[in-house]
Order: C-alpha cells, then sequence, then structure tokens
C-alpha cells in the first residue's frame, strides 16, 4: 500500500509543518532511503532526539500532575507513558502506518504494522514537532495523544506494563520464536509460594523472575529479558 500525502497526518495531528522535510524525514525507514536513488536521510537519527523529547514532556507532565508523588513512583508511570506498548496503540491510534515511507522489501512484509517500526516512527514525528515548532508544538502533540488527557483518572492504567507482551511484539518484529517460560522452583509455604521462572528467547537470551505467581514471576523474567535487549520499556518504556 503507497504511503498517503504528508498533508493527511498533519491534518490528523491538528499541526501544520512550516517545513514539511522534517515530517517527511520522521516518516521515512531506512529501508526507503537505501533504495531511493536521491538517498534521503531516514528517521533513525529523528528516532534518537523524539525520545529524549518524550521523556523530558512526560516527565514534566507527571511531575505537574502529582506533586507529591515520590520519585520512584513517577518513575513508573513515565515507564509506561514511554513503553513500546502503549506508543505503538497509539501509533496504530493515528494510523501512522499508511504514511510511512518504506522499502520494497520492508512493504512486502507488513512493515506498517510492525510494533517497532511504528513505535520508532512516533518517536521520530516527536523529534519533527521539535524541529519544525520547538517544545510547545511536541509538547502539544505529547500532551494531546501520548498522555492521558485526565492524568489523575488514569493513574491505575500508568502502573500496568504488560511485559510478556511487549517481548512478544519486540520478538515478532524481529522474526524470532516466542519467548518460552519454565517453572524452576517453587519455594515457601503452600498459602506464601514464591516462583521462580526462567524466561529463554532470541539467540540464547535467557532471565529468571521471581514472583508470588506464576504470572508476576513470567512477567519479571521477560522484562529482564527487555532489559537485556535494550527495549525502552525497560526503564523508561
Amino acid at each position: 500500500m503507497p504511503e498517503l500525502h504528508p498533508d493527511h497526518f498533519q491534518t490528523t495531528i491538528g499541526y501544520q509543518f512550516r517545513n514539511t522535510q522534517f515530517l517527511l524525514e520522521a516518516l521515512t525507514h531506512s529501508s526507503y532511503a537505501q533504495e531511493s536513488a536521491d538517498r534521503p536521510r531516514d528517521n533513525e537519527q529523528m528516532e534518537f532526539l523524539g525520545d529524549a523529547v518524550l521523556t523530558f514532556v512526560v516527565s514534566i507532565a507527571l511531575a505537574d500532575a502529582f506533586p507529591d508523588w515520590e520519585e520512584g513512583k513517577l518513575t513508573r508511570a513515565r515507564a509506561h507513558l514511554v513503553a513500546a506498548p502503549h506508543l505503538y496503540s497509539v501509533a496504530r491510534g493515528l494510523n501512522l502506518g499508511q504514511h510511512l515511507r518504506l522499502g520494497r522489501g520492508e512493504e512486502k512484509t507488513g512493515g506498517r504494522e510492525k510494533p517497532a517500526l511504528l513505535v520508532n516512527a512516533l518517536e521520530a514525528v516527536v523529534a519533527a514537532l521539535y524541529r519544525d515548532g520547538g517544545i510547545d508544538a511536541a509538547r502539544d502533540f505529547i500532551t494531546g495523544f501520548i498522555v492521558p488527557q485526565n492524568l489523575a483518572a488514569a493513574t491505575g492504567e500508568l502502573f500496568s506494563i504488560d511485559y510478556k507482551s511487549a517481548l512478544q511484539e519486540h520478538l515478532q518484529a524481529e522474526r524470532t520464536p516466542p519467548a518460552e517460560y519454565h517453572v524452576v522452583e517453587e519455594s515457601g509455604p503452600e498459602h506464601q509460594k514464591t516462583f521462580t521462572v526462567e524466561a529463554q528467547a532470541g539467540d540464547n537470551l535467557s532471565a529468571q523472575g521471581r514472583g508470588g505467581s506464576k504470572k508476576a514471576a513470567e512477567q519479571e523474567a521477560a522484562r529482564l529479558i527487555l532489559e537485556k535487549l535494550g527495549r525502552k520499556i525497560s526503564t523508561h518504556g
């Protein structure tokens, strides 16, 4: 499916770029740049900048909304809002995949729906807005589409990160088989057991998580593997 004209995306987000080249760069995957005769810039540097801007703006929004929260709680809430699963949901809601400029190979393998590509592109869009309109433009987009409108009412959502789903999405995007989870130890009395679960994924990646239930231990093991993979969800999403 060919990408849509950038004007459609500008209408969706309610922002008109003064320099549309910033937006085009944010929407350009490396596969497209490599196949194009004019070698346009891809969105990898934009993604790097957008990640930093996103973390900054979300941090301010949370600190303003919850002045009494201690640092650890703010950090966990921020982790959810900049995590891959949340950003993937936002990107899909914006129909961002249909605006990407992809190479033929990515197009054929469903690149417009790949979580990693969409998350990276969304972060790149944040950077494009920052480049074009400064921090105000980036903040308006982040608070309008990424941060819940009523943060106080969304506190339950802020602390519910599904690490197993995040890992599964990452492995799927990398065309790697799903992770496998095995209980390796149960300890403690029957009414208060502690489970140790080992997760195995990718090229000999493994981690052990502990928790008061098998599900909690699996989530912790998945989180640790994501951390080893360097995924944003591990520390700040």
